[in-house]
């Protein structure tokens, strides 16, 4: 009988303090520890959520936190909020600043609102020397704006999550220090140009994800995701890339933890 593959995966996105782990959250991160993700980083979207995020990576080894507001979640942002986010970043477990980024989707927060809370993000992020994560939902020109010009106050690092946006986007995004992650949709049958995209990334700037519990990959669609499905992303990368599911997820562990200050 074949062995099954000795994996090390880093989830570099999950939202770990959302409710639908409620009941099983323990279950789900041993899952995750059983499909070979050594690490994940469980990322806030407002105040509550960051601090929810930290209190699980005081709890759970494996587990890192990173902390900011979401595009959608501006609009409720208070001044205190605010400082909750950046007095949480002195937090030994907090790796990394967001989610952050911007949203044309979703209509409830102003653009313009948007847009200044995501500047404060990258101020902070480059203050701080710490990687940005950043969220594009029909936004990448405007995303892509506001990265040349926070490069122009020095240098700028993070990570595109999700990534959806073309081969042009990606190299625009790389040229500004950014490493890219794909998550679940990747792997849709009807995702032959994001392939492509993903197969053009340099083999060190490459990240892995499920953004759980959204975009469960295929084929576990239209179920609640969570960090152990990233192995389903990780297998239809390799593939993609034409190289072993075990290189691929070593050379995205070391990415992820290079990129976040973490030991090897």
């Amino acid at each position: 009988m074949d062995e099954k593959p000795h994996l090390r995966l880093f989830d570099t996105h999950a939202h770990l303090d959302m409710p639908k782990f409620d009941e099983d959250r323990s279950a789900v991160i041993q899952r995750a520890e059983a499909a070979g993700v050594e690490s994940i980083l469980t990322v806030g979207i407002s105040a509550t959520s960051s601090r929810a995020a930290v209190e699980l990576a005081e709890q759970y080894t494996s587990v890192y936190a990173a902390v900011g507001i979401h595009p959608v979640d501006c609009a409720d942002a208070t001044a205190a909020d605010w400082e909750t986010i950046v007095a949480l970043l002195d937090h030994p477990r907090v790796v990394a600043l967001g989610e952050t980024g911007l949203d044309n989707y979703w209509k409830r927060t102003p653009l313009a609102v948007q847009q200044e809370f995501f500047r404060r993000h990258l101020r902070l992020a480059q203050d701080r020397d710490l990687p940005v994560i950043i969220h594009q939902r029909e936004s990448q020109q405007e995303i892509l704006a506001m990265l040349r010009e926070a490069r122009q106050r020095g240098p700028l690092r993070g990570i595109m999550h999700s990534f959806t946006a073309s081969r042009d986007d990606a190299a625009q995004c790389l040229d500004l220090g950014m490493h890219i992650s794909f998550a679940g949709m990747v792997t849709f049958k009807r995702s032959d140009e994001l392939r492509a995209v993903a197969s053009t990334i340099p083999a060190d700037r490459l990240l892995i994800e499920t953004d759980s519990p959204f975009l469960s990959p295929h084929p576990l669609r239209g179920r609640r995701n969570e960090p152990a499905h990233i192995v389903h992303t990780a297998q239809c990368l390799a593939e993609a890339r034409g190289e072993p599911i075990e290189q691929l997820g070593e050379q995205t562990t070391l990415n992820a933890r290079q990129l976040l200050g973490l030991e090897n």
